[in-house]
């Protein structure tokens, strides 16, 4: 049987709950569908708030040919076939076909160049879903072809009449001896999103067997959803848990760990730019020196999954997060820059040594700017002893080599010049 959200998809603009200023009598998007006259546009939204539902009550509506692609999924190979399909259903003077791209701003740039002629030629009319400003996720070209719909979050009384309403109306739960006394947590574990309310009520209402009423209140649903429901929240508390987890598998060295919770962000929903940012991160955090090129594989990373686009991003996001995993670790550059900034808290903004100023003009030079500076290439293996710091903390060491191979060299390399001061 399909699930409670999808039993109660309500297939008609009257029946849709929310967006009056889009869908209400007189209303922008109302109007163009009554008089058939439909831009491409994008529905830009938070999760729930009926993005789908009302892309599809479109479609039913104006009775046109309906294709859809979810961009978690479709590559370029997919856009072209779906194009290829909706030139095969125009006819004569009918309008073009409505092409429906969920999450639109995790299509790459190649992605989103590969719709631009069939958009701009009107072999389809696109209807774009997401949850990320557009401006910033969808390319100028193809943004500058559509309207853009923001769609608001659903109200608390929105939220209570679609409980109310599946109670009432839906084929199961309206033979069931049901009876909502609290809505409180059924609208806190939702969040606002109606899809996930929707996926709360019938959880909690699978309880209910035989003749016996169930009275739903707050305790109860909270009892129930903590027991039985496993969600990856990307906005929520959840979201943040499975990031650490990613991370600190990274740090562990567990490969098999690392590459489970990447697989838990892609299949939650999670941006590939966030996982690739979190990695950049870690490169520079937990390897640092004892693999410089950690940090180097994680920004590249970034740039290909921009690039390409889900699906095949994840098998760019699985390499590297391999890759960190397996490296050696070192937080020797992350500790330094922290006793750094403790040490200039600690001792204020200290002058800088006359010996390293710069001294551009004649008044300079006569206030000894830059007298008796060092310059190091005049010198054997092009080092030469000084004092960089400031005379108040002259000695000080705020950076410390680790025990690995990389760092093994820095040690050596610091060695053979600071000797005694850096006390190797």
């Amino acid at each position: 049987m399909k699930p409670l959200a999808e039993r109660m998809r309500p297939l008609t603009l009257d029946d849709y709950l929310g967006q009056q200023h889009l869908v209400g009598p007189g209303a922008v998007l109302r109007k163009s569908i009554e008089t058939n006259r439909l831009p491409s546009f994008i529905l830009w939204g938070p999760p729930g708030v009926g993005k789908t539902t009302l892309a599809r009550i479109v479609a039913h509506q104006l009775d046109r040919p309906f294709f859809t692609l979810s961009a978690v999924h479709a590559g370029v190979k997919d856009v072209r076939d779906a194009i290829e399909k909706a030139k095969g259903q125009r006819f004569f003077d009918r309008p073009s076909p409505l092409l429906f791209i969920d999450e639109i701003h995790r299509f790459s740039k190649s992605q989103q160049d590969s719709l631009l002629g069939a958009v701009e030629e009107g072999v389809v009319t696109l209807i774009g879903a997401t949850t990320e400003n557009p401006s910033f996720e969808v390319i100028p070209a193809l943004l500058s072809r559509c309207q853009v719909y923001v769609l608001q979050p659903l109200g608390k009384e929105d939220l209570i009449h679609l409980v109310d309403q599946a109670l009432e109306k839906d084929e199961v739960l309206k033979t069931k001896p049901i009876t909502v006394e609290e809505y409180d947590a059924l609208l806190r574990f939702s969040g606002g999103d109606a899809r996930k309310l929707y996926n709360v009520l019938e959880l909690v209402c699978h309880f209910q067997t035989g003749e016996e009423p169930m009275l739903i209140t707050d305790s109860l649903v909270a009892q129930l959803i903590q027991e039985n429901l496993v969600m990856y929240d990307k906005g929520g508390e959840h979201h943040y848990d499975v990031a650490s987890a990613f991370i600190k598998s990274i740090r562990g060295s567990d490969p098999n760990a690392a590459v489970y919770w990447l697989a838990r962000m892609i299949e939650g929903g999670e941006d590939v730019k966030f996982i690739a940012r979190r990695m950049i991160i870690a490169a520079a955090e937990d390897i640092g020196l004892a693999n410089p090129n950690a940090l180097l594989m994680a920004t590249t990373t970034l740039q290909a999954v921009q690039a390409v686009g889900l699906p095949e991003a994840r098998i760019i996001l699985s390499e590297a997060v391999i890759y960190l995993a397996t490296s050696p670790k070192s937080n020797s550059a992350y500790a330094a820059i922290g006793a750094a900034q403790e040490e200039v808290r600690r001792s204020g903004h200290l002058p800088v040594p006359l010996h390293l100023r710069n001294a551009p003009t004649h008044l300079m030079k006569k206030l000894d700017y830059g007298k008796n500076y060092l310059y190091a290439h005049d010198y054997p293996g092009n080092f030469v002893e000084q004092e960089f710091l400031p005379e108040e903390i002259s000695g000080k060491t705020l950076f410390s080599p680790q025990s690995n191979a990389s760092e093994e060299k820095i040690r050596q390399f610091l060695a053979a010049r600071w000797k005694k001061r850096y006390g190797y």
